[in-house]
């Protein structure tokens, strides 16, 4: 049985690896299409040639940039607005367009609360990919972004109450860090096997590891460090109204 091909969708570079690296991996390396949208970040932009860095070393393709600034870095996407603050029906039509292009069985991208730092950029990721991996399916909504696509399946990443207690010794004490309860899990996926390229992705992002933000603090940690805390990738499923015969699952 082929395994599903996959859509993350994240805010910014350096989540998709951070959040879904281990999936995006295991994917790839079972020939299955993968693919990345990134919300914010303009392509001309050295974070976005540190994006696609880390996109080919996880076999993900080439960066699909909306293009939007970051909501707290306006040098981000000069010119442009902030994602927050973008017509939500212009972010929910250009993001439907790349499903439709890709036609993904699966699309991944933050939870509710925009994964443990609740960035505003997460949160409003999840609200538009929700939307557009629905939209995508209707034919009637935005005729001119091509065929109707509807993706069988769409998770969240996110983590577990349980999970935080360990990270809080990466994240800091005082960080505020967004977890679910553990029954909501419904997909715990062990992507131990590719954390090295999950890991080496996630430091492709330089100026990130520079300025000591969460890669830079994984740079610093040993190896057992990093297969305890990052070995793991937990997922919320996401019901879409789908007329496909089968669920389709990520490969877990």
């Amino acid at each position: 049985m082929p395994v599903p091909s996959l859509l993350a969708v994240f805010a910014h570079p350096d989540d998709e690896s951070l959040s879904a690296g281990g999936v995006l991996a295991r994917h790839a390396a079972a020939g299955a299409r993968t693919a990345v949208v990134t919300a914010t970040w303009a392509a001309d932009t050295p974070r976005a040639a540190e994006l696609a860095e880390a996109l080919r070393i996880l076999g993900a393709g080439k960066p699909r940039l909306l293009g939007y600034a970051d909501a707290r870095v306006p040098r981000s996407a000069p010119g442009r607005p902030r994602f927050c603050d973008a017509p939500l029906d212009e972010a929910v039509r250009r993001l439907a367009t790349h499903i439709r292009e890709f036609r993904p069985d699966i699309v991944v991208t933050h939870d509710a609360y925009g994964g443990l730092p609740g960035h505003p950029d997460h949160v409003h990721t999840h609200r538009v990919t929700v939307l557009a991996a629905q939209a995508a399916g209707l034919g009637q909504l935005y005729p001119d972004a091509g065929a109707p696509w509807q993706p069988q399946a769409l998770y969240l990443a996110t983590h577990p109450h349980s999970a935080v207690p360990a990270l809080r010794d990466v994240i800091g004490a005082r960080k505020a860090a967004y977890s679910v309860p553990d029954e909501q899990v419904t997909a715990t996926v062990d992507v131990g096997p590719w954390l090295e390229q999950k890991i080496a992705a996630v430091l492709a992002h330089r100026s990130e590891v520079e300025r000591g933000a969460l890669p830079g603090v994984i740079a610093g940690l040993p190896p057992d460090a990093r297969e305890r805390l990052f070995a793991i990738e937990w997922y919320i499923r996401h019901t879409l109204v789908t007329t496909a015969p089968a669920r389709t699952e990520l490969t877990a």
